[in-house]
């Protein structure tokens, strides 16, 4: 049975809840069973960029990675939605030099930096943003190298090229569904879509993937590790993906996606998280994965690295305090 969304988030503005997000939230374990869910544990949904790890797996399981001596920032930034700041645009560079190959190559398209002083001195210089500034261009790094490895032709990110028929049996295998369809992405590349308690039932699948021995777990694992190891390549300064991951009392690995989308990788526990926020809020989605890792007791409500997102303040242009953001009653009693 369809279930409703489930209330995850209000915003707050004096004594009353002025907004309410609304979303689905699953936790699996290391069997993929759903421990804990709100809303429609069944609700098809497209990951969007917390698909990322998954779509490196195939990059790393087919030997592409270790062919051409891909080290674990690359890793992490095969699965990253960095900031476009000058160490990310820097690594992707260097990695397409190491290809033979250049901007051109990309299939991302060109985005304008999120970084705000690498932004800002572009436009003072008169540049114009490329695709290695594409919040996805570590992605697409990867799947030049893969492509490269497969001998495939150019178009890399067409539904029916190798690299994305190798990406959707890793996205088939690994939440144990087999895909209605997709959609295609902001960077062009398609989106597979599943259930949210497949990508649950996948992030478990992460968490555990050391425990195994066959290559696409051991190319898991090598993802999960590198995440962990350089979430400054992840998202970047100021973004909840690294804050988070900083912060927390024991290894995790984050990776936030548009629309609202948010997942969570817990080696230690074997459990993974997925969430959606129906109405797409950023916000809410940051606020939620606060509130979940806060109550399996991976991430301390008392750090204000944490509280930045689970209890972010609101104030108006004056800088007076007028309310917050802060999980819906419910959410954290688990």
């Amino acid at each position: 049975m369809t279930r409703s969304p489930h209330p995850l988030v209000e915003v707050h503005r004096g004594p009353l809840a002025e907004s309410v997000h609304a979303g689905h939230a699953v936790i699996c374990d290391a069997g993929g069973a759903v421990q804990q869910a709100w809303g429609d544990a069944d609700a098809v949904v497209l990951p969007r960029s917390s698909a990322k790890m998954i779509q490196a797996l195939p990059l790393v399981a087919s030997g592409a990675a270790d062919a051409f001596g891909l080290n674990r920032r690359q890793l992490a930034l095969a699965c990253a939605s960095h900031q476009g700041a000058p160490i990310h645009v820097d690594a992707v560079n260097a990695w397409l030099a190491g290809l033979g190959l250049d901007d051109d190559a990309l299939r991302c398209g060109a985005q304008v930096s999120r970084d705000k002083d690498l932004k800002l001195q572009m436009i003072r210089d008169g540049q114009r943003p490329c695709q290695v500034h594409n919040n996805c261009s570590g992605k697409h790094a990867g799947f030049l190298t893969l492509n490269r490895h497969l001998g495939a032709g150019a178009e890399y990110v067409e539904p029916d090229h190798p690299v994305q028929r190798a990406c959707l049996e890793a996205f088939e295998t690994v939440t144990d569904e087999t895909s209605p369809g997709f959609g295609i992405d902001g960077c062009s590349a398609p989106n597979f879509a599943g259930t949210l308690t497949g990508m649950a039932r996948a992030m478990a699948w992460f968490a555990t993937a050391q425990s195994r021995s066959d290559a696409m777990s051991k190319g898991a694992a090598r993802l999960v590790e590198a995440m962990i190891a350089h979430p400054e390549m992840v998202a970047g300064e100021g973004r909840a993906c690294t804050r988070l991951m900083r912060a927390a009392r024991e290894p995790v690995a984050l990776k936030t996606g548009a629309e609202g989308f948010f997942v969570a990788i817990l080696p230690q526990r074997g459990l993974g998280v997925a969430l959606k926020i129906t109405d797409g809020a950023t916000r809410a989605a940051e606020c939620t994965i606060a509130a979940i890792l806060v109550q399996l007791g991976v991430l301390d409500a008392a750090d204000p690295e944490v509280k930045a997102f689970l209890n972010p303040e609101i104030r108006n242009w004056r800088g007076i305090l007028t309310g917050g953001i802060r999980p819906a009653p419910g959410l954290l009693a688990l």
